[in-house]
């Protein structure tokens, strides 16, 4: 399914309307641009099927990415064309690729610290131990998920969260299918209203499309359509209470330092925010500065804790996800080398032809069949017009970053959390049991969709 609407996808930009706004170099109809996006479909098969192949999703991702660009410098440079347009964007998609991340670098490593001070393990123990019901464990599982994500990433989130789920009852499939549906689509709605909460989020703030602070204003939407979905999921999970043993289970209390990590990762956001917003520097300058605080704390802390457990900011760093860091890179570049060939400019033309509410919202559905950072990237480097006023264009902006954000969840694969519950919940979350109930993800993303109309624009509500 993600290889037939990948096709899909570059059909349409492909043979899309030729009268889209062209850049001063389209090689589209050459070999070089042929072979490059025919290279783009099939790595980024090896990519969707990595499960099938046992390769790690980063290996084509990479190969892709520096290929393209390869083959068009052997283009240009044997049909003797400026090969310094080739160079001026390569250095430009440097700058883009390393602001995300390094920005992800940082949050990560500040996850791994966390885990280790045992932050979220206590998390767990508090809510297995209070003899709460599925049914109150299935809602604030969820609450967690929609407000743990926007700080954290959805993926790490939905991880934990998931967990979670295991501890409580391994057996009870109607819980932990419902449950796990539920963590998926909280962690996917609570990151496409923050900043920092999805990788396609961070994109388009690092690109501009809309200031920080707009971003909370699909809050709204984002809330009511995960809570219309938890609604209708949660006729299905049973009633009664897990077993709990308080005999067997042993607690698990924040580790020393633990709560100074949890404040030290709250101001690097803040830190972030405020130097990209006073002093116009990337984010990930902010981010950078608090990953100094951390490494300083931590050596103060092995120096004045002796008799403690110490912390170590490269270990934390060395046991950060390397391949997913990497598969952006891959993915971005390889976006960006369709894009230099001229293949995203027909994506201007559908945003002409349909409008940008409708093309918009199958953004969405795409990004459940596809995945949402290309789907996002491409979006992003076509830069289409999408209003006739600031205002309209922010608002169709904030659209696109809300339904490439919550679309994924439509499909138990769509988006990085589904995948990693997938993982967890062996077995019991499938692609089967989340189709079964997939319609509940479609009505709430339906809802979402239409509070975002009605707060944007009927009333023009934002932040």
């Amino acid at each position: 399914m993600k290889i037939v609407g990948l096709l899909s996808l570059f059909f349409a930009l492909a043979f899309g309307s030729g009268d889209a706004a062209g850049e001063a170099l389209n090689l589209t109809t050459t070999w070089v641009g042929i072979a490059s996006l025919i290279i783009f479909v099939v790595g980024y098969f090896f990519i969707a099927t990595e499960e099938n192949f046992h390769i790690d999703k980063a290996k084509p991702a990479i190969f892709i990415g520096t290929f393209m660009f390869l083959l068009i410098g052997f283009y240009m440079l044997a049909n003797g064309l400026d090969v310094h347009l080739l160079q001026n964007e390569v250095n430009h998609l440097i700058l883009e690729i390393s602001q995300i991340v390094f920005f992800l670098m940082v949050a990560m490593t500040y996850i791994e610290a966390l885990i280790e001070r045992d932050v979220f393990n206590a998390l767990k123990y508090n809510l297995v131990s209070k003899g709460y019901t599925y049914k109150r464990l299935f809602w604030l599982t969820g609450v967690l998920a929609f407000f743990i994500s926007p700080v954290a990433d959805n993926l790490t989130t939905a991880l934990i969260l998931s967990t979670v789920l295991l501890t409580i009852d391994r057996n009870n499939t109607n819980f932990l299918v419902a449950g796990a549906i539920n963590i998926v689509v909280a962690a996917n709605a609570g990151g496409a209203w923050s900043p920092f909460g999805d990788i396609t989020t961070l994109m388009a703030w690092a690109a501009g499309k809309a200031p920080f602070i707009d971003f909370f204003a699909l809050f709204p939407a984002s809330f009511i359509g995960w809570l219309v979905t938890a609604f209708l999921l949660a006729r299905i999970v049973p009633a009664g209470s897990p077993h709990f043993d308080p005999a067997t289970e042993q607690k698990v209390s924040i580790k020393k330092g633990g709560k100074v990590v949890i404040g030290l990762g709250a101001f690097t956001i803040f830190s972030a925010v405020m130097m990209h917003q006073l002093f116009h520097l990337p984010a990930m300058w902010g981010m950078m500065f608090g990953f100094s605080l951390l490494s300083i704390y931590t050596y103060i802390y092995k120096k004045t804790n002796k008799n403690e457990e110490p912390m170590h900011v490269f270990h934390y760093m060395s046991k950060i996800e390397n391949n997913t860091l990497f598969f952006f890179f891959g993915i971005l570049a390889a976006v960006g080398a369709l894009h230099f060939v001229g293949f995203l400019n027909y994506a201007v033309s559908l945003y002409d032809k349909f409008g940008a509410t409708a093309v918009n919202i199958g953004v969405g559905f795409l990004s459940a069949i596809v995945d949402n950072v290309p789907v996002m990237s491409a979006v992003l480097k076509a830069n289409p017009m999408m209003g006739a006023d600031v205002g309209e264009n922010l608002s169709q902006w904030l659209l696109v970053t809300l339904t490439a954000g919550i679309g994924g969840s439509m499909i138990s694969f769509g988006s990085a959390a589904g995948v990693g519950v997938m993982g967890k919940l062996k077995g019991i979350y499938t692609f089967g049991a989340h189709m079964k109930y997939a319609w509940t993800v479609v009505a709430g993303y339906i809802v979402s969709v239409v509070i975002w109309y009605i707060q944007f624009e009927i009333f023009h509500l934002y932040f």
